[in-house]
C-alpha cells in the first residue's frame, strides 16, 4: 500500500487513522507492518466493502479528508470491486537509517545477515552478492541501468534491492544507490572470510 508523505506524516501524529483503499483484491492484512516516508505503521484492521461503498464524514475526517464528498471523489479515480477502509497505528521511526550507519558487526551479526542472503540466493539464484558489489561500485547510477546490467525488469530489480535496504545493508539515494557502512563492513567481513 503506498502512502504519500503526507498521510505517513499523519498517522505519524495522530491525526490520520484510517486509510482508504479501491482494489479488487486485499493487498494488506490486519497484524502487519508496513515502512513509509514517516516510519513504521501497523495496519490494525482492515474491512472489505462492495466497490459502490459510500465513506461515512466520519471515515473520510479520519482519513485525513475535510469531507466524504472529498474522500469518495478520490476513491471514485479507481474503479475495483471492493473498498477497504484499512485503520492504522504509528509504530516508530524507520529504523534502517540507524541500522545502516552501524559499521561495528559481531560475528552474530555476519551470520545473521549471511543466512538471509543465502535463503533469499537459494530461493531464485544467487543475486544477493552480485548486487552488493555492483552498488558498492556504482554509487548514484540509475535503476534502470542497474537493473539492465542485471538482466531484471525495474519493479522487481527495486524490491530486491529493498530487501537488501531492509537489512541495512544499502541507502537509497536521490538517483541510485550506494552501500550503507553497515553494508560495506560486511561486504569486507564476507570477502575476507573467503
Amino acid at each position: 500500500m503506498l502512502l504519500n508523505r503526507d498521510t505517513a506524516e499523519g498517522i505519524a501524529n495522530g491525526d490520520i487513522t484510517i486509510v482508504l483503499r479501491r482494489w479488487d483484491a486485499p493487498r494488506v492484512k490486519a497484524g502487519g507492518t508496513q515502512r513509509t516516508p514517516a516510519g513504521t505503521i501497523r495496519i490494525d484492521d482492515v474491512t472489505e466493502y462492495p466497490g459502490s461503498y459510500r465513506v461515512t464524514a466520519a471515515q473520510a475526517r479520519a482519513a485525513g479528508y475535510p469531507d466524504a464528498k472529498t474522500a469518495q471523489a478520490d476513491l471514485n479515480r479507481r474503479p475495483a470491486r471492493h473498498t477497504y477502509v484499512i485503520t492504522v497505528s504509528y509504530v516508530g521511526p524507520d529504523e534502517r537509517p540507524v541500522l545502516a550507519a552501524d559499521d561495528r558487526l559481531s560475528d552474530a551479526d555476519v551470520e545473521a545477515i549471511t543466512a538471509r542472503l543465502t535463503r533469499w540466493d537459494a530461493a531464485t539464484s544467487p543475486w544477493t552478492r552480485e548486487y552488493l558489489e555492483m552498488i558498492g561500485d556504482n554509487e548514484a547510477v540509475r535503476a534502470p541501468d542497474l537493473a539492465f546490467r542485471v538482466g531484471l525488469d525495474v519493479p522487481r530489480f527495486k524490491r530486491r534491492v529493498r530487501q537488501l535496504k531492509g537489512l541495512g545493508l544499502t541507502i537509497s539515494l536521490d538517483v541510485g544507490y550506494r552501500l550503507s557502512p553497515r553494508g560495506r563492513a560486511y561486504l569486507q567481513r564476507a570477502t575476507s572470510a573467503e
